[in-house]
């Protein structure tokens, strides 16, 4: 057995579980069992058990052992998927069920808004004045029923104040924030992003179901219309287990 016993093990059961081994809510050996099995000490095995917890792969439910984690589909998320918000509504649709390959009875939103003045980033970010006045929203996504992604998309009062846009109870809207600037006349021409690695916060880690070694994308999105910034996400946040960001580049 190699000096980092508990690191061969983690990597041993973290591979049976990746390859189904060991499905989601199946529970692993018993540690006496796997100390035993791999003739080492109790401790080694629970440094090995806290990798997998780190890596976000199992959780530990007392007297019930260790239990592998339920896994949701990766997201590849391609710099196309925008088309399903300015394509035709068919069927409704966003750009995060066509991320998530569902359909609309499976997609579920949960939001809160309120007027806020922009503090220094977001005026920045959107080329305003410190203290303008933004509609915050904030959501979080969920893609059969399991959280998936949290946002805080923000709009400018002065285009939604006493629109149908600045009402939650209209969320979630098919083809997303494209298609409520449209109705307020205003074409989304060009959306860029900007994309960071962090670590989650402890709301983010909660509400998502984040294991504590798990990273997460941090985006900051801007939609623009004729020149004009017209929305600031900052930031998307999405798991960085679950993803693959996924761009095209044209050359």
């Amino acid at each position: 057995m190699p000096g980092h016993a508990y690191k061969h093990i983690a990597d041993e059961l973290a591979t049976a579980i990746l390859t189904g081994q060991y499905r989601p809510g199946d529970r692993l050996p018993r540690q006496r069992d796997l100390a035993e099995q791999y003739e080492v000490s109790a401790i080694v095995v629970q440094q090995a058990i806290a990798l997998l917890k780190n890596a976000g792969l199992v959780d530990s439910s007392g007297r019930g052992g260790t239990i592998v984690r339920e896994r949701p589909p990766i997201r590849r998320i391609s710099s196309r998927r925008y088309q399903a918000d300015f394509g035709p509504q068919d069927e409704p649709k966003t750009s995060f069920t066509a991320d998530a390959g569902i359909k609309w009875s499976q997609y579920r939103l949960d939001k809160a808004y309120q007027w806020i003045q922009a503090d220094e980033r977001l005026a920045e970010l959107f080329g305003v004045e410190i203290g303008t006045r933004v509609l915050e929203r904030r959501f979080v996504f969920y893609a059969n029923g399991i959280p998936s992604q949290m946002s805080r998309p923000c709009l400018l009062a002065s285009d939604v104040q006493n629109t149908p846009v600045a009402d939650p109870h209209n969320e979630p809207w098919p083809g997303g924030t494209v298609a409520q600037l449209r109705t307020l006349g205003l074409e989304v021409d060009e959306i860029t992003e900007s994309v960071a690695t962090r670590m989650p916060t402890t709301e983010e880690a909660k509400t998502l179901g984040i294991g504590p070694g798990v990273p997460v994308f941090a985006i900051t999105r801007r939609m623009l219309a004729g020149g004009r910034v017209v929305e600031v996400a900052d930031p998307i946040v999405i798991p960085g287990d679950r993803a693959v960001l996924d761009y095209d580049i044209p050359l």
